[in-house]
């Protein structure tokens, strides 16, 4: 199969490792500072860190947990329609490219301005393009 759909959701995935890196970097240091021993914890999670470590830091995990929700049912919807063989139409690609830019977008928005109603709309603009790819998907699945 050679399908061009499958690049977007390549660079999506890179860029999620991308966004775990920078939260690593934020996060470690921030960790340091206030003290905090984690090899002492037993059993913490991330969340555990909301109001010990300051928002901006804890914003690129706020993100890191976002691009692992929704982008999932991103994933799904390229491989269905580059199994359906629609993975090379031009619409799906660009809609694909579309939502993966988009992401991307959002992703820096959230780690660095964060003003929640800006990223609300484009978080919004993603789920209508993710729509849209999900809606090919699906015609091109029953057909």
């Amino acid at each position: 199969m050679n399908s061009a759909i499958l690049a977007p959701a390549a660079v999506l995935i890179c860029w999620t490792l991308f966004m775990l890196i920078w939260l690593a970097a934020t996060r470690f240091p921030a960790i340091k500072k206030t003290g905090l021993d984690i090899g002492a914890q037993r059993g913490g999670r991330g969340q555990d860190l909301e109001g010990v470590l300051p928002p901006e830091v804890q914003w690129k995990a706020h993100n890191y947990a976002h691009l692992v929700e929704q982008p999932t049912l991103f994933y799904a919807v390229v491989f269905i329609i580059a199994l359906t063989g629609t993975g090379d139409a031009w619409i799906n690609v660009w809609l694909a490219w579309a939502y993966v830019g988009i992401r991307i977008v959002h992703s820096i928005w959230q780690s660095t301005v964060n003003i929640v109603p800006v990223r609300f709309l484009i978080f919004s603009l993603g789920s209508l393009v993710l729509l849209a790819l999900a809606l090919h998907a699906t015609a091109a699945a029953l057909q």
